[in-house]
């Protein structure tokens, strides 16, 4: 249980039964966000001209919004909490709460945010060199002394934080530091990272593992990398623990995926990708999950890997193509996610051919999916599909986690369908062909008693089949069009003769209510 103020509890993580919910103002909250530009909230009137009015109507209820070093602490030791201020007065008007990124000492492998101050000073703040004695733009997880400034302006955000925000949770959630690890070498050669490399490894990795020895002789193949990923986990949690001292909101970390080539260095080596949370969970307990930002094809597989018990599924940056809103009826049907937030939100608004998007060469450079960016009717898929999950919160928190409530997503270009069953009925869903600029197929089904369904989906058809054993047929008793709101069903058209003859979805997000008999 989270401390206490006048109102209510602040912002945590609690379990409902097995599953870890994010409970705000003590209620369950699902977090249906989008995070902005890196650069966007460097400027609150930025923010209010090309943000906020950008997503006022696509139903979130949080933004996810960068924090940065070098604006909080421009002179060393002066705190400046001008940004933060403003962003949690804004969110308060436009009725959002926030989720803020720490950009710290290290964003998408290098330290990009931290300040002038620190940045000139590379004798004290010491950076990662390569095999070969390059020096390269990231600062050391092994530099205690940048660690240590870190922790200590961490802390002093949070105690602001809750300053001016423990009676309202404006801010829900903290993002700790951005996509940590080494881009273009496995490890830190540094001498003094060298020396490390070379000593007895710690006494926690020995029992974690069951190994002795030096790194190498312990770890072979993987040292570089387990290396890199024990001291990214022991400054991050530093960081985290002397800020969740200050104010103890939920914080995680986020990982740059593992992908091709798939060596350590052609991924930033030593984040928090799934061959290494063991080592982080051991080093960074003050994390209540470790999340991916998910931009390749295969997005359903990445929830589905980074979904698990102790590891609940929250995503912070996704594609923001159409298919986006179909992962998202996934990531809440299938594993309960706490978050899911497209990247660059703010560009939903836009017309296609206004997109910033990274240069194709960067893009196969980092492994990312061109058309993560085609954005055409995207916020309008979205939209729906957020509207949806939040009006049926009371339905979604009587049945997840349970066998009456099962979710599906097209997964692959092979991938055709998938077969349900439910006490008395079995159901095949029948996805339809991957188009460019549509969602995929995907949806939710509740089994509200042994013979009504409730249909949440799109892009789908369903034929429902009694048990082999029955040796029955299955008709409708009545199938319905309608709505959902606040939890309960609000009845449209009812679906008889040439509407019944095939019961599915189309490319908007949209409910069907399914009584069934046998005969």
């Amino acid at each position: 249980m989270g401390e206490t103020t006048e109102k209510y509890p602040i912002p945590e993580i609690r379990k409902d039964g097995r599953i870890s919910t994010l409970y705000v103002k003590g209620e369950p909250f699902f977090a249906l966000s989008g995070e902005i530009h890196n650069s966007s909230a460097s400027s609150l009137d930025y923010m209010e001209e090309h943000v906020w009015k950008q997503v006022e109507d696509m139903h979130l209820n949080s933004l996810i919004v960068p924090l940065y070093w070098e604006s909080i602490e421009p002179e060393e030791g002066q705190y400046d909490f001008t940004l933060p201020d403003g962003l949690i007065r804004q969110a308060r008007k436009h009725k959002m709460h926030l989720i803020f990124l720490w950009f710290g000492l290290w964003k998408n492998a290098e330290s990009f945010y931290v300040p002038g101050w620190m940045k000139r000073d590379s004798e004290k703040y010491w950076r990662v060199q390569t095999a070969l004695g390059e020096t390269i733009n990231t600062i050391s997880p092994l530099c205690r002394d940048a660690v240590e400034k870190d922790a200590k302006v961490f802390a002093a955000v949070m105690a602001h934080i809750r300053e001016v925000d423990a009676d309202e949770s404006t801010v829900i959630v903290m993002q700790v530091e951005n996509e940590i690890g080494l881009l273009n070498t496995a490890c830190d050669y540094s001498p003094r990272a060298r020396e490390a490399f070379a000593k007895e490894i710690p006494e926690e990795m020995a029992k974690l593992y069951g190994a002795r020895g030096d790194w190498k002789s312990a770890f072979g193949d993987d040292a570089e990398e387990y290396f890199m990923a024990y001291h990214f986990a022991k400054a991050v949690e530093q960081i985290t623990d002397a800020g969740r001292k200050e104010y103890p909101l939920p914080c995680y970390a986020n990982a740059w995926l593992r992908q091709y080539p798939w060596y350590a260095g052609s991924y930033p080596s030593g984040g928090p990708v799934c061959e290494v949370h063991k080592i982080w969970k051991m080093a960074a307990p003050a994390l209540f999950t470790l999340a991916p930002d998910i931009y390749v094809p295969y997005v359903a597989n990445v929830m589905d890997e980074y979904s698990y018990d102790g590891n609940p599924l929250f995503v912070p940056e996704v594609r923001k193509d159409a298919v986006t809103a179909s992962y998202a009826l996934y990531a809440f049907g299938k594993h309960n996610a706490i978050c899911y937030s497209p990247f660059g939100i703010e560009d939903l608004a836009l017309p296609q051919e206004a997109i910033d998007r990274p240069p194709m060469e960067v893009m196969a450079a980092l492994n990312i999916d061109p058309s993560a960016f085609e954005i055409r009717g995207s916020k309008e898929y979205l939209g729906r599909v957020y509207q949806l999950i939040d009006e049926m919160k009371p339905l979604y928190m009587k049945y997840r986690g349970s066998e009456h409530l099962k979710a599906y997503v097209r997964k692959s270009d092979t991938d055709f369908g998938t077969y349900f069953r439910f006490k008395n009925y079995d159901v095949s869903v029948a996805y339809a062909p991957k188009m460019p600029e549509k969602p995929l197929a995907a949806g939710m089904i509740y089994e509200l008693s042994e013979d009504q369904f409730l249909i949440v989906g799109m892009r789908s058809t369903f034929t429902f089949r009694a048990k082999e054993s029955d040796g029955k047929k299955v008709n409708y008793v009545k199938v319905q069009e309608g709505e959902i709101k606040n939890g309960e069903w609000l009845p449209g058209r009812i679906l008889n003769g040439d509407e019944q003859m095939s019961l599915k979805c189309g490319d908007m997000a949209e409910c069907l209510y399914v009584e069934l008999y046998k005969y």
